[in-house]
Parts: structure tokens; C-alpha cells; sequence
């Protein structure tokens, strides 16, 4: 039997409609928490959110941070095409991600590299630091343009 394919589209998520995301993540990712400075990618399909990914400010960078998808649609190419989506419309070299260890291809593949953390920028050093101290696996990432 053959995975269902999801055509998504993407938008933009207005502050005004965070309530319908904070519920997303309730739902599948709750450890996360929205604030209004974020910016939120949501994926869409048949009229239903179905992926959302959140770009928290750091300074004078990013950090592409709570990407979740719902649990019927993982494993079917939704995270990638929101990932993809992004990649050609919101990243720059400003954009970084900890990616968990066991994500790291999949992030490495969209156009991130792995960076020392010593590089981050101090703010996201400073994050990277307190995250990493809470027993994260993570590995420390920035987007590469070309």
C-alpha cells in the first residue's frame, strides 16, 4: 500500500490567527510556546493545517525552531515541502536551526550546514548553550546561501 501523497499550500500566519496555531501545537509538538515576534509558516491541506514551522527572532537572526506535522501526514513529504517552501521564500544566511541529532540530514539536505557552536552569533550561543545543557542532542546549523 502506497503513503497518501498531501498537495499543501503554504501561508503566511497572520499574529491575529496565532490562537489556531497555539492549538496545533497543543496537539502535536506542546512543549513548544508561540509569542508575537514569530513568524509562522503553516502548511495547509483541504482547508486544515497540517505543518507549521515557526522563525523565532535572535538578535539580527533567526531561529527556525517548532516545526511540527500533524501525526496523520508525517512520514509523507509534508515537513519537506514546508522546509522547501521556506528555503526559497524566507532563508538567508541570517537563518540557523539546532537541529536534533537524528534530523540533521534531513535539515543538512534543505540547504543547512553544521557550524561549531562557538560560531553562533553570542545570543544564539548563549540559547544553544542552555538548550544543549538540558540533555538536547543537538547539533547547530546555518543556512547557506549560494
Amino acid at each position: 500500500m502506497t503513503k497518501p501523497q498531501y498537495q499543501v499550500t503554504f501561508q503566511k500566519v497572520d499574529p491575529i490567527k496565532y490562537p489556531l496555531i497555539k492549538r496545533f501545537y497543543k496537539e502535536h509538538y506542546p512543549s513548544t510556546k508561540i509569542k508575537p515576534t514569530d513568524s509562522v509558516i503553516a502548511a495547509i491541506h483541504s482547508g486544515q493545517i497540517v505543518g507549521v514551522v515557526r522563525f523565532k527572532p535572535i538578535g539580527e537572526d533567526f531561529l527556525l525552531t517548532g516545526m511540527a506535522v500533524s501525526r496523520e501526514c508525517r512520514l509523507n513529504g509534508v515537513g519537506r515541502q514546508l522546509l522547501t517552501h521556506c528555503t526559497e521564500h524566507y532563508l538567508n544566511s541570517n537563518y540557523y536551526c539546532f537541529a536534533l541529532s537524528h534530523l540533521d540530514s534531513f535539515y543538512m539536505s534543505s540547504g543547512f550546514s553544521q557550524i561549531e557552536p562557538s560560531l553562533l552569533p553570542n545570543d544564539l550561543k548563549v540559547l544553544f548553550n542552555r538548550y544543549s545543557r538540558n540533555g538536547k542532542g543537538l547539533t547547530a546549523m546555518r543556512y547557506r546561501t549560494n
